[in-house]
């Protein structure tokens, strides 16, 4: 989260008819779903995958079964997530109404239980749920907060692989948090929704394993009414398809992302879409009232991207861009594969910050958000690194700004190393987070440090990361003993002024 060589190959675009740049347009379909049979409406049966046999995925009940947990053990967040199974895809069929706010969804879900199961928890906020299945077979469920309980027909043995299905509909409710995490979730807007989730907002519009460290895969198919556009994670897969007025998406994100990464924001956009100067997909959306900063927004979207992969390493993913849309978030927020910039124009500094977590927090992701410095002091000092890139100020020069804070400055007495649940997103835990990759840089030299942090993010690409396992990994680089430098810099509640 955040507070021009054009690519020779780009074409301006729309999705489905690809034409001249304008709201978008779609053509005819059958109205079948790609994610299921039927129409492609919320309220039909979806098969969330091919069934499952009993053999293969239920055990005879275990003496030692029980229920999992309803938090993933986070203990800065205990109701976060759910313990007992690993989530592996999740395919969500939604229908949405703008004039209603009345979202509709059927959530298929596979996962493998991590223990024995005679019931499991989903994390879900609102709505009506109608229905539930387990392998097929109609489950009982109940609910407590956002807790959604199920119970299996039979329990599921431990290393099975299953599958739910939820049905559900109502009025998707944002989170309205702190004055530092304003308002997120799902947010519906005049003329569709603004989908942000960070820190546990995707229980707003999907039941599922809401924390970071169950990464899953996932499939969209999104039906709006005719002229919205439908925008989610990863790639579109094959052409929209407008049938009674309505027009259904299918977007799919192959590669591992933490459930607060995705996203089905919607309206009317602009788009332009191509590829970068390095052959990469590029797709970039701005609401019409930005329309003047739609071709920034998708050439710096693809230099900077291509910068990153030649200091960090190969982009994790199958294609970049960003959405600016015309709600007043305040925040931009690295959504995988497609960064959201809530009501501004983002300049060159944030879109290079919201696309370097496409490393380090969208492919390497937090177990647990007290190591959160570990996405956002690696975007911050990015930004330093781009201002560098492009001859502006230096990382040095805007590491000593920033240390010439007085003693008594708050940013000293919060230690960036351990983010507090209460003050999450403090500007410590961005700006002293990249002083301390700038006061490593400075101890053990460019090599080093540029190769650090391309291992680091090569050796846990897709996977989740703890501070520990960095600060082991730089004292094994460096060959150094790094103990004092970080904990100055990460864990002491008060200014460094040796490193």
């Amino acid at each position: 989260m955040a507070s021009k060589r054009p690519a020779t190959t780009a074409t301006t675009a729309l999705l489905g008819v690809l034409g001249i740049v304008g709201t978008v347009a779609c053509s005819a379909s059958s109205g079948q779903s790609v994610l299921g049979t039927g129409p492609a409406s919320a309220s039909a049966p979806m098969s969330a995958s091919a069934p499952v046999s009993a053999s293969a995925s239920i055990s005879a009940p275990d003496r030692e079964s029980g229920p999992g947990a309803p938090g993933i053990g986070d203990p800065d967040f205990p109701t976060d997530g759910n313990g007992g199974y690993d989530v592996d895809r999740y395919r969500l069929r939604l229908a949405y109404e703008p004039s209603s706010r009345r979202l509709s969804g059927v959530a298929g879900i596979e996962a493998r239980a991590t223990q024995p199961l005679t019931s499991f928890n989903l994390d879900l906020s609102g709505f009506t749920v109608r229905r539930v299945t387990v392998n097929g077979r109609p489950a009982r469920f109940g609910r407590s907060g956002t807790e959604l309980t199920v119970t299996p027909a039979t329990p599921v043995g431990t290393g099975a692989a299953f599958t739910a299905e939820v049905t559900y509909a109502g009025e998707p409710k944002p989170v309205r948090g702190s004055s530092n995490l304003g308002t997120y979730g799902f947010i519906p807007t005049k003329d569709g929704a603004f989908v942000t989730c960070q820190p546990n907002g995707a229980k707003t519009w999907f039941p599922g394993n809401d924390h970071p460290a169950d990464k899953a895969r996932y499939e969209f198919s999104i039906t709006v009414p005719a002229g919205l556009t439908a925008l989610a994670n990863g790639e579109l897969v094959g052409t929209p398809r407008t049938s009674g007025g309505r027009t259904t998406f299918q977007w799919r994100e192959n590669h591992p992302m933490a459930s607060y990464l995705a996203t089905m924001t919607l309206g009317r956009f602009e788009l332009r879409q191509g590829r970068t100067p390095g052959g990469l997909k590029n797709l970039a959306a701005v609401d019409p009232k930005y329309r003047g900063e739609l071709q920034h927004l998708y050439d710096t979207s693809g230099r900077v991207t291509d910068h990153w992969s030649t200091l960090f390493g190969p982009y994790p993913f199958s294609s970049t861009g960003g959405v600016v849309d015309d709600f007043p978030a305040g925040y931009a927020l690295e959504n995988q594969t497609k960064p959201m910039y809530g009501g501004f124009a983002p300049d060159d500094s944030i879109i290079a910050h919201e696309l370097a977590h496409q490393w380090f927090g969208d492919s390497l992701s937090i177990k647990r958000w007290r190591d959160l410095w570990l996405n956002e002091g690696f975007a911050t000092y990015a930004e330093w690194l781009w201002s560098e890139h492009e001859g502006r100020t230096t990382a040095e020069q805007l590491f000593r700004r920033n240390h010439s804070a007085g003693a008594d400055d708050p940013i000293w007495s919060y230690a960036p190393g351990r983010a507090r649940a209460d003050d999450l997103f403090n500007n410590s835990v961005y700006t002293r987070g990249a002083m301390t990759l700038h006061a490593l840089r400075q101890r053990i030299g460019d090599p080093a440090f540029f190769r650090l942090l391309r291992e680091w993010a090569a050796e846990h690409r897709y996977g989740n990361v703890t501070t520990a396992q960095f600060l082991a990994k730089a004292e094994k680089v460096s060959g150094r003993d790094l103990d004092a430098l970080f904990d100055a810099w990460l864990f002491t509640p008060r200014k460094p002024t040796t490193w």
